[in-house]
């Protein structure tokens, strides 16, 4: 698997935990009284945030990417849904 489907394959499991976190542990805290729910998969999506973070910055260095996609993908995995927009931008770089 080359790098640009790695980070596609994490941008992609980062964005389901940023929705786990948001349409389902967040209720569970709220509406259950659950707060471990949130914890919980608040740290796994941390992290996977911090390592798409990383990773982005790793191949946008290596594929001689500008500094201002890198700033999109970041922002962009910070907005629900907005990465797999962002997906398809990466499609674009894949080695046919």
């Amino acid at each position: 698997m080359n790098q640009v489907n790695m980070l596609r394959s994490l941008a992609l499991i980062e964005a389901v935990s940023l929705l786990v976190l948001l349409f389902i542990a967040m209720p569970m805290k709220y509406q259950w009284g659950m707060p471990q729910a949130v914890s919980m998969v608040g740290m796994v999506h941390g992290i996977l945030f911090l390592l798409f973070v990383f990773f982005a910055n790793y191949v946008t260095q290596r594929q001689a990417w500008s500094e201002k996609f890198l700033m999109l993908m970041v922002v962009c995995s910070m907005v629900p849904f907005a990465t797999f927009f962002i997906d398809q931008r990466l499609k674009q770089y894949v080695p046919s």
